[in-house]
Order: structure tokens, then sequence, then C-alpha cells
């Protein structure tokens, strides 16, 4: 069989990233391009590629995946990963897991151990310890920094404000929200409705062997309700892989990238002929027009070609080919 030319594509996240988060996002990037790449390079398939790039984004704080995510309304950090393999369609998720720092090898593991493809809270984590993972203290996975921007965001919401992200609506402008929210620092402020549009973070690759895999991971929404399960962990949604169509992940509005399949509805279009950087905008597009939603998605096809869209002010993400390695955190086409 003929070899081809490996490529990785990743994303850390599609939100109004501020000037002074920008260093932060692309080093992560750049280190988490670097495993990816590496893993593919030894000759690793697309799979082992996307578990290792997203595995560094785990362990990097500036991301909301691993150590370092959003908190929930109770305080703890709770986490959700799929990883799918596009030559066979295997797939392996988990949601709700509180002592697992990687979560997408866990994911990893139910994808080549079981013949199930999802495990949610302490069923997941006595699947992951059955195979080798270790559990750790939830408090090991919080940061000081969260705790804080979720004390700021709660007294925004006792002010009157709201989480928009579920629905698309703008948030109340009362006097007494505006008032209050303009006493928070300027990074904890939710008037900008994509403010709150998440780091998650995710991969997609195609390896020597022409098979494409995906994989994406978070700690879900600010303040989040214990239990929730966004779209980041569900087959089609903020996650797909198939040989015969595409590979996607996505990052943004959980609820309403649900709603609408999108991870899904993008690789059909790439099926039925539409360039993966035209897919890949039209979701982003349909998502908005739909149902006001916000988010970012990588895309590759079945020979290697690629689409980055957002609609946030910034998403950070990165390639990687035989060529050289690119990074920022903007860019359509």
């Amino acid at each position: 069989m003929t070899k081809r030319s490996p490529i990785l594509l990743i994303h850390g996240g599609a939100w109004a990233m501020p000037d002074d988060a920008i260093a932060a996002h692309e080093n992560g990037i750049r280190h988490a391009l670097r495993a990816g790449w590496d893993a593919l390079a030894r000759g690793g398939s697309s799979v082992d590629a996307v578990e290792a790039a997203v595995t560094i984004m785990e362990d990097d704080d500036t991301f909301d995946a691993g150590r370092g995510s959003f908190l929930t309304r109770d305080g703890r950090v709770q986490l959700d990963a799929l990883l799918m393999n596009g030559a066979n369609l295997r797939t392996g998720g988990v949601a709700c897991v509180e002592r697992l720092r990687n979560p997408i090898q866990a994911a990893r593991l139910v994808l080549d151990q079981s013949p199930h493809v999802y495990f949610v809270g302490t069923g997941a984590e006595r699947f992951a310890t059955q195979h080798g993972m270790r559990l750790v203290d939830n408090t090991e996975l919080i940061v000081p920094r969260e705790r804080e921007r979720l004390m700021a965001f709660q007294r925004a919401e006792a002010a009157g404000g709201r989480d928009t992200t579920f629905s698309g609506e703008a948030a109340v402008d009362t006097d007494a929200m505006t008032a209050a929210i303009r006493t928070l620092p300027e990074e904890f402020q939710v008037t900008d409705p994509t403010l709150h549009s998440h780091d998650t973070v995710g991969a997609v690759a195609i390896d020597a062997d022409g098979n494409l895999a995906a994989g994406t991971s978070t700690g879900g929404t600010l303040s989040k309700a214990p239990g929730r399960v966004g779209d980041s962990s569900l087959i089609g949604c903020g996650c797909y892989a198939d040989n015969e169509s595409a590979a996607v992940s996505l990052t943004g509005w959980g609820e309403p990238i649900m709603k609408l399949v999108l991870g899904k509805w993008a690789v059909d279009r790439v099926a039925a002929g539409s360039p993966p950087q035209q897919a890949a905008t039209d979701a982003i597009a349909y998502l908005y027009k739909r149902l006001g939603g916000h988010g970012g998605i990588i895309l590759m096809g079945p020979d290697g070609s690629v689409g980055l869209a957002h609609n946030t002010p910034r998403m950070a993400w990165g390639l990687a080919t035989s060529e050289g390695h690119q990074l920022g955190v903007t860019r359509n086409g």
C-alpha cells in the first residue's frame, strides 16, 4: 500500500479571547501539535496522534479540558471526552468524570477495550481504573483562576444576568444587572454572548495509511448544572470520524450544536462533495442562523484537505504537515 503524508489539525477553543491570553493559547497549541505530530512521524495511527495532542491540552490549564476546566455550579470539575476511529467507526466516550486527569485516555481505553461506546460518572472511572488509569482527587483539577471566575459569574447571575450559551438569546439588560457586571474584572463580564464560548479542545488527523480520527475533550460550561453533558463527547455532535466522509471536532455552545447534530451535518456535506473549508464555513453559518449559536469547527476530508471556521472573535488552532507547523488564534479559510 502506498503511504501518504500525515496531517494533524487541532483546536484549543473558540471565544472572545483577550489579548493577554493569546500567548498561553499559542504555546499550548504548539506543544500539543508537536506531541501529535511526533506520534504520526513515528508511524503511529491517527488515533494515536489525536490522543497525544488532546492529552497535552488536557494537562495545560490554559484550556477548558482536564486540569484548569470551568467549575460546575457546586465548584467541582466534571469532564467529558470522545475519541473516534474513522477506519472502523470504533468509538470511546466518557462523561461526567471527576477523578480522571486525562479523560481522552479513558476514551481510548473504551475504544480499544470495550464492546460498548460510552461510560459515564463512576462507571467510567471504574472502567478506567480496571484498565490501569489512576484516580486523582478532584481538587487536583481545580485552579484558582476558575474559582474566581465561578464566584464572579455567580455574582453576576444573582444581579440578574444569565448564561446565554444554551439558547443563543441575548442577556437581559436590566439596570441592576448591568451595574453589577461592570464592577467585575473584564474577563468575568458576561454581557458579550461569545465571551463564554468555551476552550474545549480537539483534534483531527489522517495517518500514513489514510485513516482518519477525531477527538474532543471538555470541562463543559462555566457554572454548569452537575451532571449536564454537552456536545463534545456525543457522536455526531462535537466529534465524528469516518474514512468515507470526514473527521470533525467542534467547540462552542453545546446545546445548539447538539440540537443540530452539527458534526455529522458537516461531514455529510463533505461526503456529498463539498470541500472541507466550505462545509466548515457552512456549518458555523447554519449554527448561527438556526439557533443563534457561536463556536468553531475543524474538519478534515479523506484526502487530507482541511477546513477551519468560527464565528467567535478568536479560535486557537494548529496545523501540522510534512511542510511544517502553523498556528494562530483566528482563521476562516
